[in-house]
């Protein structure tokens, strides 16, 4: 019988493998908003400094994030014992300070990697 993402295991902070689906999700949380909120950024020249605008963009993505967590929380708060599945924190008393920490390192990430490689699209785009 198929395992929803509820059933599988996670134990982030013992250490073992956990449940990865989860982990990559967070992390896609900031490194896919971070491209955009930069595109627009630059196309609208909202902000000319490279360094201000990186903070704006990282800023934005734990924005997104934080927003996700809150709905979590709701979700959790209206549907009371329901929520452990739909969480799937499993006990984790630290998944909502892990997950927006990945999407942290998501937005860094994309910023890191795909700056130049942006700048150069955006170059030839005009």
């Amino acid at each position: 019988m198929p395992r929803c993402r509820c059933s599988i295991p996670s134990s982030r902070g013992s250490g073992s493998s956990g449940n990865h689906y989860d982990r990559v999700g967070h992390l896609a949380q900031g490194f896919i908003p971070a491209i955009i909120a930069r595109e627009i950024l630059i196309r609208r020249d909202v902000i000319s400094g490279a360094n201000w605008r990186n903070f704006i963009i990282v800023s934005i993505c734990l924005a997104f994030s934080a927003f996700y967590e809150l709905i979590e929380w709701w979700v959790a708060v209206l549907t009371g014992s329901a929520a452990d599945d739909f969480l799937a924190t499993q006990g984790d008393i630290w998944d909502t300070q892990s997950d927006m920490a990945l999407a942290l390192t998501g937005a860094i990430l994309a910023l890191l990697l795909l700056s130049k490689l942006h700048d150069r699209q955006l170059a030839r785009v005009g």
